[in-house]
This record gives structure tokens, C-alpha cells and sequence, in this order.
């Protein structure tokens, strides 16, 4: 329906099965060694900043992330996604048209070394089964246009408190999609912000499951195939990292811990969530990696460039949700895409 083309790629507003549209990305990285420390992948060096540049070659790495809902009910206080409205699960048919329409844009690029797909722009992906269904259709899904590229596909969770199907949807991730189908070559990571739990409370609005009650689940998940688990960390202003209590609930030998700077979103301006610092110097981060570090968990620390942010292709960002990028972009209306 529509595309918005801003520094590192496209953002796309898909018409879905259920009459109301959907959201996704297709998108370049920078490169592993601009972006991200990471000392037990041999990336030492600390960031100070992220500059604006040139994305690598799509032929490289391409990063495709698509809605698993239209909007989402887990009114997380940092995120704009909840203002298009409640959540309800996508289809099958509509996670695969968000692909094909992201691969799509980019004809000329028949092959890549590394798709990652994340099922992460808009919903809560373990309410909804399809998702595991795309995961394990997506070598299908891509062949025509891509041949047999490696894919790597992501399911990043809030771990909802009223999903009851929760632990059976992760089981089924790690057991069927990561562990056997992808040979290690998926990941999982869970949003848990911070190790405090009345700051926890409140960033989910009370709809995600307490650490301990996370911890057990991750103690009831078989060992990962390949790359570890990721407890992923938004570091803001005030919100806690206690290396301690997270070596106390978490296995390092299962899980990897993943530091953000919090996006820029329309609610977190709202709400006075930011970090501060973050885009500019490594010193938020570098207490809490050395501290995490200590007790045995390998860190990696994320910072995205100002272009990224501020292009609202981060995570808790909708364009569906009245924001436009805040650097220069250009929209165009596109036909509809059959697959």
C-alpha cells in the first residue's frame, strides 16, 4: 500500500487478509564491527557512537522484520505499537506477503549470505502458531527469489502472563525450529529491561511474566543448538541491571544477555523514558557489561546510529501509529504484490 524509504532501507504498509494493514521492514546493517561490542566475538572496541553510513551490501546480510498482529494488547509503556490498537493475530498467508513484499523491493538481489527475519515489528509473536508455521515454511517461502540463502529467523517475546500457551509455543521454537529444523541457526531473545520488578511492573503494564516465573521456564527449555538464548536489556535512565540477580535466575551456559540504548518512540518521549548518553558514549553500558561479564555471561552491547533511530525502524516504533521518520524519507504508493 505504502513504502517509506529512509537511510538503511524500506518500510512497508501491507494490505493484510483481516481488512486492516500491516507493517514491515526490509532493511541493511552497518556491519557487526560499527555497531555492536561484543568481547567473546573478539569486537573489543567500545562505542562511542554509531555514524550515519552506508549499509552493507544486501547480497551480505539482509534484515526483513514483519508483524506477527495488527497492533498488540501488551500496552508496554515504551512502545508506539499499542496505539494502532489491540492485538490480533496475522495469518499465515499475511506473514508470508510481508516477505515476499520486503524481498521484492530489491529484484536485483537474487541471493544473500545471511536473511535474517525477525518476527518483531508489531504484536506479541506467541500468541499467534502461524509464526512457528512461517518459521519452518520460510526456505519455501524464499526459494523463488532467493534461492537457497541461509536464513536465520528471530522470535523476540515479552513472555506474556496470559498466554497459556506460552511455554508451549517456546518449547516448539526451540525444539522444532532452532534446535532441529535450523541446526542452531534461529534465535530467541526474551524482553526483560530491567531486574527490578516494580520497574518491570510498570514498563509492561503488568502483562508480563515475573523473572522467576521466567527463569523457570528457561530452566524447563532444552539447551540451545548454536547460539545462546538472549535476555535482552533497554537500558534507560533508572532502570536496574543487577548482574547478581540475574546470575541467580540464569543459566549463562543457556542465556546471553543483549544491551540496548531505549529507542526513541512516541511513548517514550511521552513518558520520560530515555538514555541518556546512549547514542553518543559507551559509559551507560560499560559498568553493566563489566559487571555481567564478571559472574560469566557473554554481553553484547547494541548501540543503532541515529539514522536507524530516528528512521523508526527500531523496535517499539509504528508508522501505523501516526509517527513518520524524523530524517529525510521519501513515500511512494506501491501496487498490491501476489505471491
Amino acid at each position: 500500500m505504502r513504502k517509506i524509504k529512509v537511510p538503511t532501507g524500506n518500510i512497508l504498509i501491507i494490505d493484510g487478509e483481516k481488512g486492516r494493514p500491516l507493517e514491515c521492514l526490509s532493511i541493511g546493517d552497518y556491519g557487526k564491527e560499527h555497531n555492536i561490542k561484543a568481547d567473546f566475538l573478539g569486537l573489543t572496541k567500545e562505542i562511542d557512537s554509531v555514524p550515519n553510513g552506508n549499509i552493507m551490501p544486501l547480497e551480505e546480510k539482509w534484515v526483513i522484520t514483519i508483524s506477527t498482529g495488527y497492533g498488540c494488547s501488551m500496552n508496554c509503556v515504551f512502545c508506539d505499537v499499542p496505539k494502532v490498537g489491540p492485538g490480533v493475530n496475522a495469518t499465515f498467508n499475511d506473514m508470508k506477503k510481508q516477505i515476499v513484499s520486503c524481498i521484492k523491493q530489491n529484484p536485483k538481489v537474487t541471493h544473500t549470505k545471511r536473511l535474517n527475519i525477525h518476527y518483531a515489528r508489531m504484536h506479541e509473536p506467541t500468541f499467534n502458531y502461524d509464526v512457528l508455521v512461517s518459521a519452518i515454511k520460510l526456505r519455501s517461502t524464499i526459494l523463488p527469489y532467493l534461492g537457497e540463502s541461509k536464513v536465520h529467523p528471530v522470535v523476540s517475546t515479552m513472555m506474556p502472563r496470559k498466554n497459556k500457551n506460552l511455554l508451549a509455543f517456546l518449547m516448539d521454537w526451540t525444539n522444532v525450529v532452532k534446535n532441529d529444523l535450523y541446526d542452531g541457526e534461529a534465535g530467541l531473545q526474551f524482553s526483560i529491561n530491567s531486574t527490578n520488578e516494580s520497574q518491570r511492573e510498570h514498563m509492561f503494564s503488568g502483562n508480563s511474566l515475573s523473572l522467576e516465573q521466567i527463569s523457570r521456564v528457561g530452566e524447563i527449555l532444552p539447551p540451545p543448538k548454536g547460539r545462546k538464548f538472549t535476555l535482552n536489556f533497554a537500558l534507560a535512565d533508572g532502570y536496574e541491571i543487577d548482574a547478581e540477580v540475574l546470575y541467580y535466575l540464569f543459566d549463562p551456559d543457556k542465556f546471553m544477555v543483549k544491551i540496548t540504548p531505549i529507542h526513541k518512540t512516541h511513548s517514550t518521549v511521552e513518558n520520560d523514558i530515555k538514555t541518556t548518553d546512549g547514542y553518543e558514549y559507551f559509559t551507560p553500558y560499560k559498568q553493566v557489561e563489566e559487571d555481567l561479564k564478571a559472574v560469566g555471561f557473554d554481553v553484547i552491547v547494541f548501540v543503532p546510529s541515529l539514522d536507524e533511530d530516528l528512521g523508526k525502524i527500531t523496535c517499539g516504533n509504528a508508522l501505523l501509529s501516526g509517527e513518520m521518520p524524523e530524517v529525510k524519507y521519501k513515500e511512494t504508493i506501491i501496487r498490491d504484490i501476489k505471491i
